[in-house]
């Protein structure tokens, strides 16, 4: 099958790794990415976000961290030249180290390398602060028109409890709006203010009811649609995600689910409980919030999402829901389904299981991942898989992190190691998308 060429874009030994989405600028020129030093990423130790012109190859940096922090996961905003990516802790010490809980989101202008807003407030001492969290945010993507933000959370507050709570610390998701800055008390050297205001939008249980839709952990979201999705009711739901939540098979089993959350226009008011939780409870969802469960896979001979790691991706008219379950021979296909529900479809049957995060085109026609270690393009309404790049041995195979459509629909951005200088490292490659 005829190939299309590709690009090395980058150079050097410091390692380079793309986030799973929202890597390419407005512009559908730059790409951003950050420098963990390790092949996956696991390490969170880079030190630099920096921007390649996929065209000339220059390099600009954006932000440096300082104080023994490490800086990561980094996403361009959809319209703005500005980027939100992972700040760990500065001055780590012995109480308050890089993990989960201990990160946060902020926000680099292009035109002020350096300068790094913070997205999200964070408060640890109660009485606890609306619109600020307890913990710390993951991998933080702008919507389709660039205002709200999502982010995996974990608690910090919960975590540290010796005894049973009322709940505890789970994998969470959660969105930060602009317009509404927080400020919190410093009576904690880990607060500090920020630009957006964050309310978590799922809820986890801490003993799931087996057999149930209660969910033990909310991971991996992705906002439906770039102007949400139309309900069965024809009416347009305009800020929604959808996400994998963890349930318990009536035999007790861990199954991950495609769930949605829809969420109100106002995030500031409470329902159920406080938006900032308590010294025994997270932070719980804002009024209106309507967390639900999708699929229902637990009969299948693979049940639940299954395959690489990879996050939920909408069609951008948000009518389909794109994840990866295996089909009865063992093969991790790409699967979609509707955010109204229903039975989900199968796309492909091909024999390799798809082996990457993926992204679909601005069209909604083609998804791009990487499958039998070769940047692939599949057709949805037919499954049809296009081959792009050669197949290559497993030591120079496109890496499972990114494969990721530019916003013109003119490329794909993805990675593979390269030898340099007698070292291996990653290196971003562009290719350009088949019409």
């Amino acid at each position: 099958m005829a190939t299309v060429s590709e690009r090395q874009i980058t150079r050097g030994v410091d390692g380079h790794i793309l986030s799973h989405t929202g890597v390419w600028s407005p512009d559908s020129r730059w790409i951003v990415y950050d420098t963990r030093p390790d092949h996956e990423g696991a390490r969170f130790e880079g030190q630099t976000i920096e921007m390649v012109d996929t065209v000339s190859g220059e390099v600009k940096g954006l932000y440096r961290s300082r104080n023994g922090a490490g800086c990561g996961v980094v996403t361009f905003h959809p319209r703005e030249w500005k980027v939100a990516f992972i700040l760990g802790p500065e001055h780590p010490d012995p109480d308050w180290q890089y993990c989960a809980w201990h990160r946060q989101g902020v926000v680099v202008e292009v035109q002020k390398p350096g300068v790094a807003l913070n997205l999200d407030a964070r408060d640890l001492v109660a009485p606890f602060t609306p619109g600020a969290l307890r913990g710390g945010s993951h991998v933080h993507v702008w919507d389709g028109e660039g205002d709200w933000v999502s982010f995996t959370y974990e608690d910090h507050v919960l975590a540290q409890r010796d005894s049973a709570a009322e709940d505890i610390n789970q994998r969470n998701v959660g969105v930060s709006v602009p317009g509404l800055a927080v400020r919190v008390g410093h009576s904690h050297p880990r607060n500090h203010d920020g630009t957006y205001f964050s309310v978590l939008a799922t809820r986890t249980v801490a003993e799931p009811r087996p057999g149930t839709d209660d969910i033990q952990r909310a991971c991996e979201e992705g906002w439906v649609g770039t102007n949400g999705y139309v309900r069965a009711s024809g009416a347009r739901q305009r800020h929604s995600l959808a996400f994998q939540g963890e349930v318990l098979s009536a035999e007790g089993r861990a199954v991950p689910e495609v769930f949605i959350v829809d969420l109100p226009e106002v995030v500031t008011n409470a329902a159920a409980g406080p938006l900032c939780g308590t010294a025994t409870r997270a932070p719980f969802p804002p009024a209106g919030a309507v967390q639900r469960r999708v699929t229902f896979t637990s009969e299948r001979r693979f049940p639940g999402i299954q395959g690489v790691r990879h996050w939920l991706r909408s069609s951008p008219d948000g009518s389909q829901i794109a994840f990866l379950m295996k089909d009865d021979a063992g093969v991790a296909q790409l699967f979609t389904v509707s955010p109204n529900g229903g039975s989900p479809s199968q796309v492909t049957s091909n024999p390799w299981p798809i082996a990457s995060a993926f992204t679909w085109s601005p069209s909604g026609l083609e998804i791009a991942h990487v499958m039998d270690n070769s940047v692939c393009l599949t057709r949805v309404g037919s499954g049809r898989t296009r081959r792009l790049t050669a197949r290559v041995p497993d030591d120079r195979a496109p890496l499972p992190l990114a494969c990721v459509f530019s916003p013109d629909g003119r490329k794909i951005a993805f990675l593979r190691r390269v030898l340099f200088a007698g070292q291996v490292a990653n290196q971003v490659f562009v290719l350009t998308a088949p019409p």
